[in-house]
């Protein structure tokens, strides 16, 4: 029996439950009401459940079957970060989740080096009452991220119930992230260098995997690193769908992702010797050659401001319908422009 809209729980205690409060809570929970056993400790701590009356603050306490648990879920609190009018292209939305088409330049969470002008800030301002609460707060439910220079697709949550679902299908790597990126060479089966670099190998199609642990650089916080004890396990495949240059100086690449760490994508291609143009950190010193490209195109590498990195491609279930839903984003104009001059085509 539940009132989530009064913010009101009761929670049984089913059959043969786990030895501890917090666990069997976390099992017995209704599903609508998408409370994360991280969530339920934080309420256990705050002194929210309670059984007959008495407050219960022991998450290990032994539970029993049959008990019956009301937890407190109160309104959600408002955040401090402001809602700002910043313009969205918005791909889809209902009551519970929306996906945004993220430009270059635009940061998706507030932190200390950038407290405004966030995807955030815009989200809270666009979906003003719309948001029901994430994680006892009205704000958006970020389950995943992409970097403030890369464009592209993003799921934010609206409620706790989507945010819960939606985080489970990206720890299950069920979600479907497909990524375009211009990078320097290109990747062949044929290169026994390739062949030679630990954590890769090509599977049927020329398909290159990449499979490492990353971690923060020891000296260089701002910097993931390639690891292959410890860290956290990456894997990313890559398929070359142009060559421009003979030889190839550079490629169109489509990435595709079994886990979504930080700086993935950017991290794996320097790691191949394939970094991304234009990316100021991972990018490395390699340049394109002028006499495979021409001139025009090797100055438009040069300059272009970001790494040329684009998530093209998003889908998922939805959480609460069940529906899959598959999302496709148009490369950005700077993107195109650079395509265009190496394919010739530009005018």
């Amino acid at each position: 029996m539940s009132d989530i809209e009064n913010r009101i729980l009761k929670v049984v205690i089913g059959p043969n439950p786990p030895d501890r409060l917090d666990k069997a809570l976390a099992r017995d929970v209704p599903d609508e009401a998408a409370l994360s056993r991280s969530r339920l400790a934080r309420l256990l701590a705050e002194g929210a459940v309670s059984r007959d009356g008495q407050i219960v603050d022991n998450p290990k306490l032994r539970p029993g079957e049959g008990e019956t648990y009301t937890i407190a879920l109160g309104a959600p609190e408002p955040v401090e970060t402001p809602a700002q009018p910043i313009p969205l292209n918005i791909v889809w939305e209902d009551e519970d989740l929306i996906v945004v088409d993220k430009p270059a330049g635009m940061v998706v969470h507030p932190a200390p080096g950038s407290p405004r002008d966030t995807l955030v800030n815009a989200l809270l301002h666009h979906c003003g009452a719309s948001l029901s609460g994430v994680g006892g707060e009205r704000r958006p439910g970020i389950v995943h991220r992409i970097d403030k220079d890369t464009s592209g697709l993003l799921v934010v949550a609206k409620s706790d119930r989507a945010h819960h679902g939606l985080a489970a299908q990206f720890e299950r790597h069920s979600v479907n992230r497909r990524y375009l990126a211009l990078v320097h060479g290109a990747p062949d089966a044929a290169d026994p260098r390739l062949h030679g670099i630990r954590g890769t190998n090509f599977e049927p199609g020329g398909v290159l995997k990449i499979t490492t642990q990353l971690a923060r650089h020891k000296t260089d916080r701002q910097r993931q690193a390639v690891l292959f004890h410890g860290g956290r396990h990456a894997v990313t495949r890559v398929r070359v769908l142009e060559r421009f240059g003979t030889p190839p100086a550079c490629a169109l690449v489509e990435c595709w992702l079994e886990t979504g760490r930080t700086h993935q994508i950017r991290v794996h291609m320097a790691h191949v010797g394939h970094g991304l143009i234009g990316d100021p950190v991972y990018g490395g010193r390699r340049r394109a050659s002028a006499s495979a490209l021409g001139h025009q195109a090797v100055e438009a590498i040069r300059a272009f401001p970001r790494q040329a990195l684009h998530a093209a491609t998003l889908g998922f279930d939805h959480p609460v319908s069940g529906e899959r839903l598959e999302f496709e984003s148009p490369l950005p104009p700077d993107f195109t422009a650079l395509l265009d001059l190496l394919r010739g085509t530009a005018t």
